[in-house]
């Protein structure tokens, strides 16, 4: 099953445009094209999405990691005191 030769595309490209006929076609394409545009529009957003939200996740680990280290700190110095 390969591809179809000169002669079936037209039969095919016939029966298409009887089907939906000639003013229907190019509105078909201009949506599927516009569904299309929309889809990768849709995937960059998510994509940078994703990636702020990573950003965040990491900081957030940062500046947890970080209080942890200073009330430690905090403690070694009162307890030396004492």
């Amino acid at each position: 099953m390969g591809v179809p030769s000169g002669m079936e595309l037209f039969i095919i490209v016939a029966v298409i445009v009887l089907l939906f006929g000639g003013k229907k076609i190019p509105e078909l394409a201009r949506g599927l094209g516009q569904g299309i545009k929309n889809f990768k529009t849709a995937v960059k957003d998510d994509e940078t999405t994703v990636a702020t939200t990573t950003e965040k996740v990491d900081t957030t680990k940062i500046n947890a990691t970080d209080t942890t280290t200073e009330q430690t700190t905090v403690k070694a110095t009162e307890t030396k005191a004492v």
